[in-house]
């Protein structure tokens, strides 16, 4: 896979690379049989999200006789981070911390997930400051 870059991807767009990062390559007629079962798309709407994917540099595609197979050209984990990282990008650095903590109440963790997110926690706690500060508006305080 390429070196990660910034790419913008729609709700749509992430349910088909959930797809194609599961499975490593998929054609477009398991694309589509997929994306009916789970979402209930028509194959002309899977058709159109996989061309934009492309367009963005999300994927590739062979022709295998008249099959195209579509193969990530971003890797999951890199994209996913990116994502969050701009979506928190937004919001109030002095609300961060509480909306992650709404967050992580309302997902479903593994015992492992939960052990990493402490030991991550226990080591910022390190050199945490006391308060943030709100990054709203210069000069002024939420």
């Amino acid at each position: 896979m390429e070196t990660q870059t910034r790419i913008d991807i729609s709700d749509a767009e992430w349910e088909v690379m959930r797809v194609a990062w599961t499975l490593g390559s998929v054609t477009s007629s398991q694309m589509s049989e997929i994306m009916a079962d789970k979402m209930g798309w028509k194959s002309a709407t899977v058709k159109t999200l996989l061309g934009r994917l492309i367009k963005k540099g999300a994927l590739r595609a062979e022709k295998n006789g008249r099959a195209f197979t579509y193969y990530p050209t971003v890797e999951e984990q890199p994209s996913m981070d990116e994502a969050v990282n701009t979506l928190f990008s937004h919001l109030c650095q002095m609300r961060v911390g509480q909306t992650l903590t709404d967050v992580i109440k309302n997902l479903t963790l593994s015992q492992q997930d939960i052990a990493e997110m402490q030991r991550v926690l226990a080591a910022k706690a390190e050199a945490a400051p006391e308060e943030v500060d709100c990054d709203c508006v210069p000069g002024t305080k939420c």
